[in-house]
């Protein structure tokens, strides 16, 4: 088991949680991990890291699954203006690699949002810490355990 899967489930775990991880063939993108676990795409929760032009720090987005984050509503979030985030500002900050980060568990617990869309299903999934393993959760304990704040920052993706 990954150093990153081992910390998503004692993260879970020391929150009371008995976590339900799957491997999945991939589940790299919403659709492909909505496929694999025959669930809506907007069941997917996903942890999209963006940089604080400002701050120079990681900031996570957990997103719906058929959502991209709107920059201009998510700099307002942030108070600062945004920009991508590389593959090692990612895996310095949250501990995972790009395709895996996890909504929690993070090394260094980033500042983050949870998209108001996910609140309406029972459950969420998110990735496990590696692209290749998943977990669920309501959608309110998720937004509990990873800090994040509850808001509006989305608009719905073109591409499906």
């Amino acid at each position: 088991m990954s150093k990153s899967l081992k910390r998503v489930r004692a993260t879970l775990e020391a929150a009371g949680v008995t976590p339900e991880i799957r491997e999945t063939a991939l589940a790299r993108t919403a659709v492909d991990a909505a496929t694999a676990l025959d669930c809506a795409v907007d069941q997917i929760a996903k942890s999209i890291v963006l940089r604080g032009e400002d701050s120079a720090a990681a900031l996570l987005f957990i997103t719906a699954g058929a959502q991209q984050v709107d920059l201009e509503q998510a700099a307002a979030l942030a108070g600062e203006p945004l920009g991508k985030a590389d593959a090692a500002l990612i895996r310095a900050q949250t501990g995972f690699a790009i395709g895996g980060v996890a909504p929690l568990g993070h090394i260094t617990p980033p500042r983050a949002w949870f998209d108001r869309n996910l609140l309406q299903f029972p459950l969420v999934w998110a990735a496990a810490g590696t692209p290749h393993h998943v977990f669920c959760l309501e959608p309110q304990k998720m937004a509990q355990l990873s800090g994040a704040q509850v808001a509006d920052f989305t608009v719905a993706s073109q591409i499906m």
